[in-house]
């Protein structure tokens, strides 16, 4: 059984534009949390965050997908948001990640999915779409990748890897501000220090920068590249909504064009925004995921 914390609710109080229903599931003894919002018969949309945020990430977006008709879903990952936090870092892995989502989408019987993805919420969501194409319908992703430890590292993304892996002090909203354009207002910063009361819920956020590929022998380096051979054919609706000031991801989007075959005569489009493009634009990025599904 892994050791867990769960936040208290009362954390969560109060914060702004977030007032979504809690859903929860359980899987190898813990518990996800989820956002359900709109048509339960409607085709899901799935929306993943990533490092370090929750599903509070979505908060403009959700509303403006659900309206459209489209029954959304966005789960906080496993030592995230409302999700219990397993506080061993060993106890995370990408693997772990990958079969704690897949559980998520067999328990609430997902088909027809749309994923849209950022930052880890891609390479968790990427490799659930490449492994069980049969479940998706179409793919939207800002500022995400798939990586297989083959390509260029950003500097700026390794001096991030050795500050997540050593610096004592690890303040998340702060992080989310530093890395979005606009600034978050008090109570936006208060929302995404909620789910972390102290330094002990923080092995999630500490362990997914060094879960990342960016070496050929990592763990998880042969399974995102059979992924990248299923994606190489997946000719069903891809999107790439990256923003323009990012400097992790920067020039991705052009790879994945270049490399996926649904991303053909796609309505691609660069947003305004930093890291965090749903702080930054959230309504254009939910605009892009209604426009796409109406037109297909």
């Amino acid at each position: 059984m892994i050791k867990c914390l769960r936040t208290p609710d009362h954390h969560f109080k109060r914060l702004p534009n977030y007032h979504f229903e809690p859903n929860y599931i359980d899987v190898e003894g813990m518990r996800i949390h989820y956002v359900d919002e709109g048509p339960k018969n409607a085709d899901p949309v799935l929306m993943l965050h990533g490092e370090p945020t929750w599903s509070y990430l979505y908060r403009y977006m959700i509303p403006i997908c659900a309206a459209a008709g489209h029954r959304v879903i966005a789960p906080d990952l496993i030592g995230f948001g409302k999700s219990d936090k397993p506080i061993n870092i060993s106890d995370y892995s990408y693997k772990g990640h990958v079969s704690w989502m897949l559980s998520l989408l067999d328990q609430l019987d997902l088909k027809n999915i749309t994923l849209v993805c950022q930052d880890w919420g891609s390479l968790i969501g990427l490799r659930l779409v490449a492994e069980h194409p049969e479940r998706f319908k179409a793919v939207v992703i800002g500022n995400g990748m798939l990586p297989t430890g083959e390509q260029k590292v950003p500097s700026a993304f390794k001096k991030w890897r050795a500050f997540a892996m050593h610096s004592p002090w690890f303040p998340i909203a702060r992080i989310v501000d530093s890395a979005s354009f606009k600034s978050l207002s008090k109570d936006e910063r208060r929302a995404y220090d909620a789910p972390f009361p102290s330094r002990k819920y923080k092995a999630g956020t500490r362990a997914f920068p060094a879960l990342v590929p960016i070496t050929p022998d990592n763990p998880a380096s042969n399974a995102n590249k059979a992924a990248w051979e299923e994606l190489k054919k997946w000719d069903k609706p891809f999107l790439t909504t990256f923003s323009n000031g990012d400097p992790i991801t920067r020039g991705g989007d052009k790879y994945l064009q270049a490399n996926i075959p649904g991303c053909k005569n796609m309505p691609h489009v660069t947003l305004k925004g930093g890291h965090f493009l749903q702080e930054d634009a959230g309504a254009e990025f939910a605009q892009a995921v209604n426009d796409l599904l109406r037109s297909i």
